[in-house]
């Protein structure tokens, strides 16, 4: 039935299959590698609360190139970009695989392994979208997404069954070789796709416009309190409560599955109250969450705290979901799809600028000031969002 699906959705003509057996065997590379980076870094490398903030400013930073880098190759292809993308990624697995356990190394290491992974997802919505038959792109960038994601959960599934029980104690170099084999098949596979998908010339440069300055400041508040809980949410389960990696990559396999099926809801939930409704309520979850979380080992025993904070990263998942309500802003108030695609895309790299600087800042606020005062602070960059967009005048009156 789902190759029947996907026959109908794509140009048969197109290499679409190639493509999305190169995204499975990346999505399950990055399972694994996403399931014990942060343990690894914790147990091994021995990266303090602001080291693991550094590292993730340099793991973002590709984040905020990627305008500037497809701006320079504008002339390539999106297949070829896409291809550029693998053998990037490879080489920053490959480096994380043998490198020394050092601090300068391993950063370095997920930095390459970053730009490669953003070059990368710049280029899949548009070869997705550029393969599909006319009018089945949303149904196709379903698809796309969904294969990734089915990647990703069999990672986390591989780290859950397999991490330190059919290896030697912590194997953490063994588990970032299978990836690196994984992305190396994945580089093969893709290299054989020969499409000539035109750049999409909208996320090669920033959009800006008064109009839309309220979507900007909202994703400086959303970008900020994301990266919170991206960077220092597993890491406070592991420097804080000692969670090991076949644990966090089972909380990371829950949170994907809670997204895969509250996603829909979320959608409606928008369309019924709309996404004003949405945008401020929200963010007032996040205070709740971001309480217990910075807060838990105040009230309750160790281990019951321990399940309070895995609980709340969970739901943090689920509420992120409602960022796609700013999109649906955007739609609403511009004036053409072509407008609306700009708009986004410069909004994408507008979060990039606030969460690189929150993943450094963060780390040192925990280090000085300590866990409480970080979820403090993500939880008052809530409420922010929550006041901003109470201000938003919408065309539809609500």
């Amino acid at each position: 039935m789902f190759k029947h699906n996907l026959e109908t959705i794509f140009k048969q003509e197109s290499p679409f299959k190639l493509f999305f057996c190169s995204l499975l065997l990346s999505g399950l590379g990055y399972g694994i590698y996403k399931g014990i980076l942060d343990n690894y870094l914790a147990e091994i490398v021995a990266m303090t609360e602001f080291d693991r903030g550094v590292t993730e400013f340099f793991r973002e930073l590709p984040g905020l190139m990627l305008v500037f880098i497809l701006a320079a190759f504008y002339t390539f292809s999106a297949e070829k970009l896409y291809k550029i993308g693998a053998v990037i990624l490879l080489a920053g697995m490959g480096m994380i695989a043998v490198v020394p356990a050092t601090r300068v190394l391993v950063t370095l290491s997920i930095f390459v392994y970053s730009l490669g992974e953003h070059i990368q997802l710049g280029m899949k919505n548009t070869i997705t979208l550029e393969y599909a038959e006319e009018k089945k792109g949303g149904t196709a960038l379903g698809y796309q997404n969904a294969v990734y994601q089915i990647g990703t959960l069999f990672g986390f599934l591989v780290i859950i069954t397999c991490f330190s029980r059919f290896f030697q104690d912590k194997p953490y170099r063994t588990f970032f070789l299978i990836s690196a084999v994984l992305f190396a098949i994945s580089l093969a596979v893709s290299l054989k796709l020969t499409g000539k998908s035109e750049l999409n010339r909208n996320s090669s440069r920033f959009y800006f416009k008064k109009k839309f300055r309220k979507y900007y400041m909202l994703e400086i508040f959303y970008g900020a309190r994301k990266q919170v809980f991206f960077t220092f949410g597993p890491y406070v389960l592991i420097l804080f409560y000692g969670a090991d990696a076949a644990r966090i990559s089972l909380l990371f396999a829950i949170s994907a599955i809670s997204g895969y099926f509250f996603a829909p809801a979320v959608g409606r939930i928008i369309d019924r109250f709309g996404y004003k409704a949405v945008m401020v309520t929200d963010t007032l979850i996040l205070v709740v969450v971001c309480f217990f979380y910075g807060f838990a080992h105040h009230i309750f025993p160790k281990d019951i705290a321990y399940t309070v904070c895995c609980a709340n990263y969970v739901l943090d998942s689920i509420i992120s979901l409602a960022s796609i309500a700013a999109n649906v802003y955007v739609q609403d108030i511009s004036d053409s799809i072509d407008e609306m695609q700009k708009t986004i895309s410069t909004g994408v790299s507008v979060n990039h600028m606030i969460t690189i600087f929150i993943a450094l800042f963060g780390g040192l606020i925990w280090q000085k000031l300590g866990i409480e005062t970080l979820f403090v602070l993500s939880a008052v960059l809530g409420l922010c969002n929550s006041a901003y967009a109470a201000t938003i005048k919408t065309k539809r009156g609500e």
